[in-house]
């Protein structure tokens, strides 16, 4: 099967899935829309109030504000593929459960496959762990990690500026560089392997290739140092600075 194929299949599976108990509580499941090649993909958290009357991610004000950014970043929306680690809306909008995360990751994982993207943008801590199980979402926004010969950048859920009007200015400077990883991503896949979970300086890497030991760290479009050592961060649910239960109830 081409990718359209297997993304159609996807979705009818997710639209009849009961392999975790939020199925009983769903209106519409979400599996993600957006077309079957991209070199951009989105990966939320899970569905909120709107998205799971129309069956549509980001339709809600998350959704509005995700428009507005990809917008300002000059990138189109109706280019891009939009999903999230989970398919139908937790009750209450609860943090996604790790039973809920677990019956969804093999249709992520599948969709991720499908679409071969070259970029992946994670939208809030649970999107980001699925990549980066330790990394904190105050630490890591902004930055890139090669993960499996992709180039993952972590971003805050658009619910969190939206919750905390003090993130919406660096929401914005996040995004703003997303045409410059997409290029990145060109250039160093045309050029060379790309090691698994190697992290780079988007900087240097258009230039240079990729280290030839893989590294941990992440880098900055911004302030970095290359081949700088730290020290791995700890598990995203002690992160005092993600935005917590409330980056699901706008979606």
């Amino acid at each position: 099967m081409d990718s359209a194929e297997v993304l159609k299949e996807i979705a009818e599976q997710v639209t009849v899935c009961e392999k975790c108990n939020l199925h009983f509580s769903r209106k519409k499941a979400v599996p993600g829309e957006g077309p079957s090649s991209v070199e951009l993909m989105f990966i939320g958290e899970g569905p909120g109030f709107y998205e799971n009357e129309l069956g549509r991610p980001f339709v809600g004000q998350a959704g509005k504000f995700l428009d507005e950014l990809l917008a300002r970043a000059g990138v189109s929306r109706e280019k891009v593929f939009i999903t999230n680690v989970v398919k139908c809306r937790p009750p209450g909008n609860h943090d996604p459960e790790p039973e809920e995360l677990s019956a969804c990751r093999g249709y992520l994982e599948r969709q991720i496959e499908a679409l071969n993207p070259r970029v992946i943008v994670t939208l809030g801590r649970f999107s980001m762990a699925h990549f980066l199980p330790y990394a904190k979402i105050s630490s890591a926004h902004g930055k890139a990690t090669w993960v499996n010969g992709r180039l993952v950048v972590a971003m805050y859920h658009p619910a969190a500026a939206l919750h905390q009007p003090s993130l919406q200015e660096t929401v914005l400077e996040d995004f703003s560089h997303l045409p410059e990883f997409i290029k990145l991503a060109q250039k160093t896949q045309a050029g060379h392997v790309i090691s698994a979970s190697a992290a780079v300086d988007p900087a240097e890497s258009t230039t240079q290739p990729a280290p030839a030991q893989p590294h941990t760290e992440q880098h900055s479009l911004l302030d970095i140092l290359p081949d700088q050592a730290v020290e791995p961060p700890a598990p995203p649910a002690d992160d005092p600075d993600d935005s917590g239960p409330v980056q699901l109830s706008l979606f």
